[in-house]
């Protein structure tokens, strides 16, 4: 059995492909109808564009971590883990205003929407909260899940394909949102020349924090990102050059006309690899 399903939520769309060969199609609904209340507690307790959200209220003195709901923790001590990790290039603590993890957070609620669905007996799912996706199992045995990174500089064309099974991919970069992130060391808008940065590893949380610190940090912070055991990246720089940290499971587009437009979601022609490798991958 198979369900699909679109949820607006924390100002974008999260999209639900579960799988099940023993759950019928109630219980697949009813899976990603708790799944969905995960997503939309997050929203609840994290945005910072809500003035009563406990993170607003803790952000302005009202609250202590401990007054909050317990997820409040456990996202701080994601994000401190993500500092030293990152050699600060992620930094929750450094954003105006006071600490604020939303480089994280939509990468931690996918996560935990997802293990929600697992909770409820899914073996086969995959949520992609607006381009950061996390999947488990597989659609079919014979095939992982398939997920295909944007070219920033043209969003009709695909750079590669990138096969998931039980793992995550997160994309950050500057050319949806613009200057969105901040460098943490200056508090001005990221010029480090990463139009965009894809992560791919086990955990949803810890890639989208990856991603984002690329994006800040640009080549200074791949020395650190590179030494994160599991994971692998590939950044778009703004002089349009491909670096690859670590073995990013880029794979060749398919054929898909002669224009290599898009189409059906994915775009091709097959090409020869252009990514370069850095000197640590």
């Amino acid at each position: 059995m198979r369900t699909t399903h679109v949820e607006a939520v924390m100002g974008t769309a999260v999209s639900f492909d579960v799988r099940s060969e023993s759950l019928g199609p109630a219980a697949l609904r009813a899976a990603v109808a708790a799944a969905c209340r995960v997503l939309h507690e997050a929203e609840a307790v994290f945005s910072t564009h809500r003035a009563a959200s406990p993170m607003s209220r803790l952000r302005r003195g009202e609250l202590t971590v401990d007054q909050c709901p317990p997820e409040v923790a456990a996202v701080l001590t994601a994000c401190a883990r993500a500092r030293e990790a990152t050699a600060g290039w992620f930094d929750a603590d450094a954003m105006p205003g006071g600490t604020d993890p939303t480089g994280l957070v939509k990468g931690w609620a996918a996560q935990q929407a997802l293990d929600e669905l697992v909770s409820h007996g899914v073996t086969a799912a995959l949520v992609n909260a607006g381009g950061d996706a996390v999947a488990v199992g597989r659609p079919e045995p014979d095939r992982p899940w398939r997920l295909a990174v944007r070219d920033p500089f043209d969003p009709a064309r695909w750079l590669c394909i990138v096969p998931l099974a039980d793992a995550a991919l997160a994309t950050s970069g500057t050319y949806e949102r613009g200057a969105h992130v901040l460098d943490p060391r200056s508090g001005a808008p990221a010029s480090a020349g990463v139009v965009s940065a894809s992560v791919t590893g086990p955990d949803l949380t810890v890639a989208d924090a990856l991603a984002t610190a690329l994006v800040a940090g640009g080549e200074l912070a791949v020395p650190a990102v590179s030494d994160v055991a599991g994971y692998a990246a590939l950044l778009v720089l703004a002089d349009r050059r491909l670096l690859r940290v670590g073995d990013f499971p880029a794979q060749p587009l398919p054929s898909a006309g002669p224009e290599g437009r898009q189409q059906g979601g994915l775009a091709g022609p097959a090409q020869p690899d252009p990514l370069q490798r850095t000197a640590r991958g």
